[in-house]
Protein backbone atom coordinates (compact mmCIF):
# COMPACT_ATOMS: atom_id res chain seq x y z
CA UNK A 1 0.00 0.00 0.00
CA UNK A 2 1.67 3.23 -0.75
CA UNK A 3 2.52 5.72 2.10
CA UNK A 4 -0.41 8.14 3.54
CA UNK A 5 1.21 11.60 2.51
CA UNK A 6 0.78 14.05 5.76
CA UNK A 7 1.30 17.54 6.72
CA UNK A 8 3.78 19.49 4.53
CA UNK A 9 4.09 16.29 2.60
CA UNK A 10 0.08 16.17 1.77
CA UNK A 11 0.76 19.89 1.14
CA UNK A 12 3.32 19.67 -1.51
CA UNK A 13 1.81 17.02 -3.13
CA UNK A 14 -1.63 19.01 -3.91
CA UNK A 15 0.12 22.53 -4.51
CA UNK A 16 2.54 20.55 -7.02
CA UNK A 17 5.56 22.09 -5.51
CA UNK A 18 8.53 21.13 -3.22
CA UNK A 19 8.43 20.31 0.31
CA UNK A 20 11.06 23.49 0.64
CA UNK A 21 8.62 25.89 -0.95
CA UNK A 22 6.21 24.50 1.14
CA UNK A 23 8.59 25.46 4.22
CA UNK A 24 9.16 29.00 2.93
CA UNK A 25 5.85 29.46 2.70
CA UNK A 26 4.73 28.25 5.73
CA UNK A 27 7.25 30.05 8.02
CA UNK A 28 7.52 33.37 5.51
CA UNK A 29 11.19 33.00 4.57
CA UNK A 30 11.83 34.40 1.17
CA UNK A 31 12.48 32.59 -1.62
CA UNK A 32 8.91 32.39 -3.46
CA UNK A 33 6.29 34.51 -4.96
CA UNK A 34 3.38 36.07 -2.97
CA UNK A 35 0.89 34.21 -5.24
CA UNK A 36 2.88 30.44 -4.50
CA UNK A 37 2.69 31.42 -1.13
CA UNK A 38 -1.02 32.42 -0.73
CA UNK A 39 -1.92 29.16 -2.37
CA UNK A 40 -0.39 27.20 -0.53
CA UNK A 41 -1.00 28.73 3.03
CA UNK A 42 -4.33 28.10 1.61
CA UNK A 43 -4.28 24.42 1.17
CA UNK A 44 -2.47 24.07 4.53
CA UNK A 45 -5.59 25.66 6.00
CA UNK A 46 -7.59 23.43 4.41
CA UNK A 47 -6.24 19.98 5.52
CA UNK A 48 -6.01 21.58 8.83
CA UNK A 49 -2.56 21.31 8.84
CA UNK A 50 -0.63 22.98 12.40
CA UNK A 51 2.81 22.30 12.59
CA UNK A 52 4.33 19.89 15.17
CA UNK A 53 6.96 21.95 17.37
CA UNK A 54 8.07 18.95 19.20
CA UNK A 55 8.61 16.83 15.65
CA UNK A 56 9.82 20.06 14.25
CA UNK A 57 12.71 19.97 16.96
CA UNK A 58 13.53 16.42 17.19
CA UNK A 59 14.56 16.53 13.25
CA UNK A 60 16.60 19.65 13.35
CA UNK A 61 18.27 18.28 17.13
CA UNK A 62 19.47 14.46 14.72
CA UNK A 63 20.03 14.61 11.12
CA UNK A 64 19.08 11.52 9.08
CA UNK A 65 19.88 12.74 5.83
CA UNK A 66 23.70 13.64 4.78
CA UNK A 67 24.90 15.04 1.64
CA UNK A 68 28.41 15.27 0.86
CA UNK A 69 29.67 18.30 -0.87
CA UNK A 70 32.83 18.41 -2.71
CA UNK A 71 33.60 21.84 -4.35
CA UNK A 72 37.08 23.52 -5.23
CA UNK A 73 38.51 26.42 -2.28
CA UNK A 74 40.04 28.41 -5.23
CA UNK A 75 38.96 30.14 -7.03
CA UNK A 76 36.99 31.34 -4.23
CA UNK A 77 35.51 34.22 -6.48
CA UNK A 78 33.82 31.75 -7.41
CA UNK A 79 32.92 29.12 -5.38
CA UNK A 80 32.47 30.86 -2.29
CA UNK A 81 28.78 32.18 -4.12
CA UNK A 82 28.02 28.52 -5.12
CA UNK A 83 28.57 27.38 -1.66
CA UNK A 84 26.87 30.37 0.27
CA UNK A 85 24.07 29.22 -2.34
CA UNK A 86 24.62 25.43 -0.76
CA UNK A 87 24.21 26.73 2.85
CA UNK A 88 22.01 28.98 2.58
CA UNK A 89 19.04 25.94 1.44
CA UNK A 90 20.96 23.85 3.88
CA UNK A 91 19.74 26.05 6.59
CA UNK A 92 16.23 26.53 5.21
CA UNK A 93 15.76 22.35 5.08
CA UNK A 94 18.10 21.47 8.33
CA UNK A 95 14.41 20.91 10.25
CA UNK A 96 13.69 18.42 8.05
CA UNK A 97 16.81 16.45 8.68
CA UNK A 98 19.32 17.51 6.01
CA UNK A 99 23.07 17.69 7.29
CA UNK A 100 25.72 18.55 4.78
CA UNK A 101 29.32 16.92 5.06
CA UNK A 102 31.74 18.97 3.59
CA UNK A 103 35.08 17.79 1.66
CA UNK A 104 36.36 20.88 -0.43
CA UNK A 105 39.28 20.40 -2.82
CA UNK A 106 41.98 23.25 -3.16
CA UNK A 107 42.01 23.90 -6.80
CA UNK A 108 39.73 22.32 -9.48
CA UNK A 109 40.38 18.68 -11.08
CA UNK A 110 42.89 18.09 -8.13
CA UNK A 111 42.08 15.91 -5.40
CA UNK A 112 38.55 15.26 -6.29
CA UNK A 113 38.95 11.50 -6.16
CA UNK A 114 40.17 11.21 -3.00
CA UNK A 115 37.14 13.58 -1.54
CA UNK A 116 34.79 11.55 -3.48
CA UNK A 117 36.00 8.17 -1.85
CA UNK A 118 35.72 9.82 1.71
CA UNK A 119 32.21 11.14 1.06
CA UNK A 120 31.42 7.55 0.16
CA UNK A 121 32.57 6.13 3.04
CA UNK A 122 30.98 8.71 5.32
CA UNK A 123 28.16 6.96 4.21
CA UNK A 124 26.32 10.15 2.90
CA UNK A 125 23.02 9.47 0.56
CA UNK A 126 23.82 12.02 -2.02
CA UNK A 127 27.17 13.63 -3.23
CA UNK A 128 26.73 17.15 -4.75
CA UNK A 129 30.10 17.26 -7.23
CA UNK A 130 32.10 19.76 -9.16
CA UNK A 131 33.47 17.43 -11.72
CA UNK A 132 37.23 19.15 -12.42
CA UNK A 133 38.36 15.68 -13.12
CA UNK A 134 35.85 13.88 -15.38
CA UNK A 135 37.51 10.88 -16.63
CA UNK A 136 39.16 9.84 -13.61
CA UNK A 137 35.82 10.57 -11.27
CA UNK A 138 33.48 8.23 -14.08
CA UNK A 139 34.18 4.73 -12.49
CA UNK A 140 33.29 6.10 -8.78
CA UNK A 141 30.07 8.17 -9.69
CA UNK A 142 28.81 4.75 -11.67
CA UNK A 143 29.89 3.19 -8.40
CA UNK A 144 28.45 5.64 -6.63
CA UNK A 145 25.34 5.59 -8.45
CA UNK A 146 24.55 2.08 -8.55
CA UNK A 147 25.25 1.87 -4.52
CA UNK A 148 22.30 4.04 -4.19
CA UNK A 149 24.45 7.36 -3.81
CA UNK A 150 23.26 10.24 -6.29
CA UNK A 151 25.73 12.26 -7.82
CA UNK A 152 24.47 15.72 -8.69
CA UNK A 153 27.00 17.84 -10.73
CA UNK A 154 27.11 21.42 -10.14
CA UNK A 155 29.04 24.40 -12.34
CA UNK A 156 30.79 21.70 -14.29
CA UNK A 157 29.71 18.45 -15.63
CA UNK A 158 30.63 14.11 -16.08
CA UNK A 159 28.69 13.79 -18.58
CA UNK A 160 29.84 10.27 -19.84
CA UNK A 161 28.91 8.78 -16.37
CA UNK A 162 25.96 7.74 -14.81
CA UNK A 163 25.35 10.71 -12.24
CA UNK A 164 21.87 11.67 -11.74
CA UNK A 165 21.88 15.21 -12.40
CA UNK A 166 23.76 18.29 -13.65
CA UNK A 167 22.97 22.31 -12.68
CA UNK A 168 24.63 24.65 -14.67
CA UNK A 169 24.58 27.24 -16.90
CA UNK A 170 24.82 25.28 -20.00
CA UNK A 171 29.01 26.39 -20.83
CA UNK A 172 28.07 26.12 -24.95
CA UNK A 173 25.53 28.64 -24.41
CA UNK A 174 27.94 30.46 -22.30
CA UNK A 175 30.92 30.42 -25.28
CA UNK A 176 28.32 31.09 -28.17
CA UNK A 177 27.08 34.52 -25.77
CA UNK A 178 30.67 35.48 -25.45
CA UNK A 179 31.37 34.71 -29.47
CA UNK A 180 28.37 36.95 -30.28
CA UNK A 181 29.22 39.73 -28.09
CA UNK A 182 32.87 39.90 -28.84
CA UNK A 183 32.00 39.75 -32.98
CA UNK A 184 29.86 42.82 -32.11
CA UNK A 185 32.21 45.05 -30.31
CA UNK A 186 35.46 44.60 -32.37
CA UNK A 187 35.96 45.69 -35.94
CA UNK A 188 36.32 43.49 -39.51
CA UNK A 189 39.07 40.89 -39.43
CA UNK A 190 40.05 41.37 -35.60
CA UNK A 191 42.04 38.88 -33.69
CA UNK A 192 41.48 37.38 -30.18
CA UNK A 193 42.26 35.05 -27.77
CA UNK A 194 40.69 32.68 -25.51
CA UNK A 195 42.36 32.32 -21.73
CA UNK A 196 40.73 29.01 -20.40
CA UNK A 197 41.60 27.42 -16.83
CA UNK A 198 41.80 23.77 -17.88
CA UNK A 199 40.33 22.21 -21.32
CA UNK A 200 40.05 18.77 -19.67
CA UNK A 201 37.36 19.95 -17.44
CA UNK A 202 34.04 20.22 -19.68
CA UNK A 203 32.26 23.35 -18.65
CA UNK A 204 36.27 25.16 -19.72
CA UNK A 205 36.20 23.16 -22.89
CA UNK A 206 32.72 23.64 -23.96
CA UNK A 207 32.99 27.33 -22.94
CA UNK A 208 35.87 27.77 -25.81
CA UNK A 209 34.27 25.98 -28.65
CA UNK A 210 30.94 27.47 -28.61
CA UNK A 211 33.06 30.60 -28.51
CA UNK A 212 35.22 29.44 -31.46
CA UNK A 213 32.14 28.45 -33.47
CA UNK A 214 30.48 32.15 -32.93
CA UNK A 215 32.62 34.66 -33.16
CA UNK A 216 33.56 34.19 -37.10
CA UNK A 217 29.92 34.55 -37.46
CA UNK A 218 29.77 38.23 -36.09
CA UNK A 219 32.89 39.37 -36.76
CA UNK A 220 33.66 39.35 -40.59
CA UNK A 221 37.67 38.09 -41.39
CA UNK A 222 37.93 37.94 -37.78
CA UNK A 223 40.31 34.58 -36.27
CA UNK A 224 41.10 32.93 -33.09
CA UNK A 225 44.63 33.22 -32.58
CA UNK A 226 44.83 31.55 -29.09
CA UNK A 227 43.50 29.31 -27.15
CA UNK A 228 45.61 29.49 -23.67
CA UNK A 229 45.36 27.44 -20.37
CA UNK A 230 46.02 29.12 -17.15
CA UNK A 231 44.90 26.54 -15.03
CA UNK A 232 43.17 28.87 -12.65
CA UNK A 233 46.83 30.00 -11.42
CA UNK A 234 47.18 33.95 -11.37
CA UNK A 235 50.67 34.11 -12.13
CA UNK A 236 50.67 31.46 -14.49
CA UNK A 237 47.52 33.52 -16.45
CA UNK A 238 49.24 36.72 -15.77
CA UNK A 239 52.94 35.60 -17.79
CA UNK A 240 51.42 34.04 -20.15
CA UNK A 241 48.73 36.93 -20.65
CA UNK A 242 51.77 38.76 -21.41
CA UNK A 243 53.40 36.67 -23.58
CA UNK A 244 50.51 36.57 -26.17
CA UNK A 245 49.85 40.30 -25.70
CA UNK A 246 53.79 41.18 -27.04
CA UNK A 247 53.38 37.82 -29.30
CA UNK A 248 49.90 39.69 -31.24
CA UNK A 249 50.52 43.10 -30.55
CA UNK A 250 47.24 43.88 -32.49
CA UNK A 251 45.54 41.96 -30.57
CA UNK A 252 41.59 43.22 -30.04
CA UNK A 253 39.90 41.41 -27.83
CA UNK A 254 40.18 38.54 -24.64
CA UNK A 255 37.77 35.82 -23.86
CA UNK A 256 38.26 34.60 -20.17
CA UNK A 257 36.19 31.83 -19.51
CA UNK A 258 36.69 31.08 -16.43
CA UNK A 259 36.35 33.58 -13.28
CA UNK A 260 40.61 34.17 -13.28
CA UNK A 261 40.27 37.64 -14.95
CA UNK A 262 42.35 39.68 -12.33
CA UNK A 263 45.76 38.50 -13.57
CA UNK A 264 44.42 39.45 -17.22
CA UNK A 265 43.22 42.78 -16.16
CA UNK A 266 46.60 43.64 -14.34
CA UNK A 267 48.41 42.22 -17.90
CA UNK A 268 46.75 44.42 -19.77
CA UNK A 269 47.33 47.27 -17.01
CA UNK A 270 50.73 47.03 -17.76
CA UNK A 271 51.00 46.60 -21.22
CA UNK A 272 49.21 50.25 -21.71
CA UNK A 273 46.17 48.28 -23.39
CA UNK A 274 43.76 48.41 -20.03
CA UNK A 275 40.29 49.39 -22.20
CA UNK A 276 41.90 49.25 -25.77
CA UNK A 277 41.71 45.44 -25.78
CA UNK A 278 38.21 44.25 -25.52
CA UNK A 279 37.81 41.93 -22.74
CA UNK A 280 35.04 39.39 -21.80
CA UNK A 281 35.30 37.80 -18.28
CA UNK A 282 33.06 35.24 -16.67
CA UNK A 283 30.99 36.06 -13.67
CA UNK A 284 31.27 38.58 -11.24
CA UNK A 285 32.70 38.87 -7.94
CA UNK A 286 33.31 42.61 -5.83
CA UNK A 287 37.03 43.11 -6.93
CA UNK A 288 35.61 42.95 -10.30
CA UNK A 289 33.73 46.25 -10.03
CA UNK A 290 36.64 48.82 -10.21
CA UNK A 291 37.65 47.31 -13.66
CA UNK A 292 34.28 47.18 -15.25
CA UNK A 293 33.71 50.84 -14.50
CA UNK A 294 37.07 52.05 -15.64
CA UNK A 295 36.04 49.86 -18.57
CA UNK A 296 38.95 47.45 -18.55
CA UNK A 297 36.77 44.59 -18.53
CA UNK A 298 34.22 45.69 -20.98
CA UNK A 299 31.57 43.02 -19.90
CA UNK A 300 31.50 39.72 -17.61
CA UNK A 301 28.76 36.71 -18.48
CA UNK A 302 26.72 36.11 -15.25
CA UNK A 303 26.48 32.26 -14.08
CA UNK A 304 24.49 32.69 -11.23
CA UNK A 305 26.71 30.75 -8.99
CA UNK A 306 24.37 31.12 -5.72
CA UNK A 307 21.59 30.41 -7.35
CA UNK A 308 23.27 26.83 -8.79
CA UNK A 309 23.96 25.84 -5.18
CA UNK A 310 20.53 26.50 -4.16
CA UNK A 311 19.02 24.51 -6.65
CA UNK A 312 21.56 21.29 -5.97
CA UNK A 313 20.62 21.14 -2.28
CA UNK A 314 16.78 21.64 -3.56
CA UNK A 315 16.81 18.99 -5.86
CA UNK A 316 18.42 16.57 -3.53
CA UNK A 317 15.85 17.46 -0.38
CA UNK A 318 12.96 17.09 -2.46
CA UNK A 319 15.21 13.83 -4.41
CA UNK A 320 16.46 12.11 -0.60
CA UNK A 321 13.02 13.26 1.76
CA UNK A 322 10.31 13.78 -0.77
CA UNK A 323 11.08 10.69 -3.41
CA UNK A 324 10.57 13.50 -6.36
CA UNK A 325 12.53 11.88 -9.41
CA UNK A 326 15.81 14.26 -10.19
CA UNK A 327 15.54 15.57 -13.29
CA UNK A 328 18.86 14.94 -16.03
CA UNK A 329 19.49 18.86 -15.95
CA UNK A 330 18.82 22.15 -15.18
CA UNK A 331 20.34 24.61 -17.33
CA UNK A 332 20.52 28.11 -16.45
CA UNK A 333 20.45 31.11 -18.86
CA UNK A 334 23.62 32.99 -18.63
CA UNK A 335 23.17 36.68 -18.21
CA UNK A 336 25.55 39.87 -19.41
CA UNK A 337 26.96 42.10 -16.58
CA UNK A 338 28.33 45.85 -17.61
CA UNK A 339 29.29 48.78 -15.89
CA UNK A 340 25.51 49.83 -16.45
CA UNK A 341 23.69 47.22 -14.38
CA UNK A 342 26.62 46.57 -11.98
CA UNK A 343 24.89 47.87 -8.77
CA UNK A 344 22.04 44.87 -9.24
CA UNK A 345 23.71 41.78 -8.79
CA UNK A 346 24.18 40.45 -5.18
CA UNK A 347 27.86 39.61 -5.91
CA UNK A 348 29.17 43.19 -5.33
CA UNK A 349 28.66 42.16 -1.52
CA UNK A 350 31.89 40.16 -0.23
CA UNK A 351 30.16 36.53 0.50
CA UNK A 352 29.19 36.02 4.32
CA UNK A 353 29.75 32.11 4.39
CA UNK A 354 33.87 31.38 3.73
CA UNK A 355 33.94 27.25 3.12
CA UNK A 356 34.74 25.23 5.99
CA UNK A 357 35.71 21.60 6.50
Amino acid sequence: MPKERRGIHLIAELARVSIGTVDRALHGRPGINDSTRQRILQIARQVGYTPNLAARALSAAKATTRIGVCVPREIHFFYDQLWSGILEEARQVAHLGIELVNRPIQILGEGDTDAFKELVRSGVQAIILTAGNPQALRPLINDAEENGIRVLCVSTDAPDSRRSCVVCVEPRTNGCLAGELMGKLVPPVSKVAIIAGMLRAEDHRKKADGFMETFPRHCVGGRITKVIEGHEDESETFQKTIELLRRVPKLAGIYVNTVNCLPVCRALGACGLAGKVKLIATDLFAEMAPHLQKGTITASIYQQPHRQGQEAVRLLADHLLNEVALPPKIHFSPGIVMASNLHLFRELRLPEDKLEI
